[in-house]
């Protein structure tokens, strides 16, 4: 998909028959919509809340962890857990994909790459969703990044997943603001809110039209860790306040060192002083 616009033809609905990928609340909550929405899931593969991946040298910790283990169980969905620890990668349950016969696999709150051999399975591929309009924001907490950069509007995308990070075809976006008073936690439920609607959309379209994206423009951001969370106060405070509003609960929070203890801030305001 190098340029122009691609279609592809269903012969049905893809909702029929999903595999889907995914280790975090927002997981949950796309899935369990999925599943209320009647989608036929059949396998859930999921991550283990401290698992290794490539940019640490140690196992990070998946601070917005959901076991979807007990969804799979309530649904009799077939379960698998991709535990790079015990050797167990994606590409290893091949031969169970491919028996599965699914149409799609979607991708919501996954952290590893999906391979080739892994994506070319279902006849439309894999799809992934990303909290922020792309090309805009690629990579890691693209929320929270946008939010620390001050952004007033930023969106979710539903793409095809391709070698690059977040670089396929776009299938569909939709726009969400990002108000004076959102925190972090408003403006993930806004994100789940869209995401849920552009998917359910898509799944249930007989054709679908992937708009190729500018990889030119694509800035991949890094995933945060706990140890990001510092605040700078020799920054002017709007700047603070966005930095501390954008790693609030449901995360870790932004911190300071007060006697050389970690203090956590939830919350900041800026008030003006009357010096009278």
């Amino acid at each position: 998909m190098s340029g122009g616009v691609e279609f592809f033809l269903i012969k049905e609905m893809i909702s029929n028959s999903i595999i889907f990928l995914g280790s975090t609340k927002f997981s949950e909550q796309i899935l369990i919509s999925l599943i209320e929405n009647k989608c036929d899931i059949k396998a859930i593969f999921s991550i283990p809340e401290k698992f290794r991946i490539s940019y640490s040298k140690e196992k990070v910790t998946n601070t917005n962890f959901a076991d979807l283990s007990k969804l799979a169980k309530s649904f009799s969905i077939p379960f698998f857990l991709v535990d790079s620890e015990k050797g167990k990668r994606l590409i290893d349950f091949k031969s169970e994909i491919e028996k599965l016969s699914s149409k799609v696999i979607i991708a919501a709150g996954w952290y590893y790459m999906i391979p080739k051999q892994i994506r070319d399975i279902p006849e439309n591929g894999a799809w992934g969703i990303h909290a922020s309009l792309l090309p805009n924001y690629a990579g890691g907490a693209p929320l929270v990044w946008a939010m620390i950069n001050g952004e007033k509007e930023t969106g979710v995308s539903l793409f095809k997943m391709e070698e690059g990070v977040d670089d396929g075809a776009i299938i569909l976006q939709e726009k969400i603001s990002i108000d004076y008073d959102d925190t972090i936690k408003t403006l993930l439920e806004k994100a789940l809110i869209s995401s849920k609607k552009i998917l359910l959309s898509a799944l249930n379209q007989k054709s679908v039209k992937y708009n190729p994206q500018d990889k030119s423009k694509i800035k991949i951001y890094p995933q945060r860790s706990p140890e990001d969370g510092e605040i700078d106060w020799s920054l002017d405070d709007e700047k603070i306040r966005n930095f501390v509003r954008a790693q609030t609960k449901p995360y870790p929070g932004a911190w300071t060192k007060i006697n050389n203890k970690k203090v956590i801030v939830w919350d900041i305001s800026i008030e003006e002083l009357n010096n009278n």
